[in-house]
């Protein structure tokens, strides 16, 4: 039985160790992997918010280096012979990785323990925290 396993990635050393223990672990599986942008730098001064035409920069810039996330983690599975398949969303990353675990029949989510912007001394990050807690699937974290 081939499952459905979603694999959230955001260009982090943890979030890349999430995936290679996916490829490795699970190599006939179905492997989706997520990048979600999260805009909380597209406003200004904390309150108001961007431009038209700042907003297009900021997402601009946002996908830009999405795709290259995206394509470090193509270039990682294919150096296990695995394919993958990537898809990308905007918003909360916690939120974006359970809806689409709810709306995509995923039946198992593995993440790294901690993102890009987290060097916490604690062993999870706020959002592989969340995720854990508010996933309808099974979450393993990779520490």
């Amino acid at each position: 039985m081939t499952r459905q396993l979603l694999v959230p990635v955001d260009g982090s050393s943890k979030s890349l160790e999430g995936l290679e223990y996916a490829v490795t672990t699970y190599p006939d599986d179905e492997i989706t992997v997520l990048s979600v942008m999260t805009p909380h730098g597209a406003w200004n001064d904390g309150d108001s918010p961007l431009s038209q035409a700042q907003f297009e920069n900021w997402y601009d810039e946002a996908r830009e280096e999405t795709d290259d996330v995206l394509d470090e983690a193509r270039q990682l599975a294919a150096e296990h012979g695995v394919e993958i398949t990537t898809e990308v969303d905007v918003g909360e990353p916690w939120r974006a990785i359970v809806e689409y675990a709810e709306e995509n029949d995923i039946d198992h989510v593995i993440m790294g323990s901690h993102g890009r912007d987290d060097d916490s001394p604690l062993p999870l990050g706020s959002v592989a925290e969340t995720v854990m807690r508010r996933s309808p699937v099974l979450v393993s974290v990779v520490r």
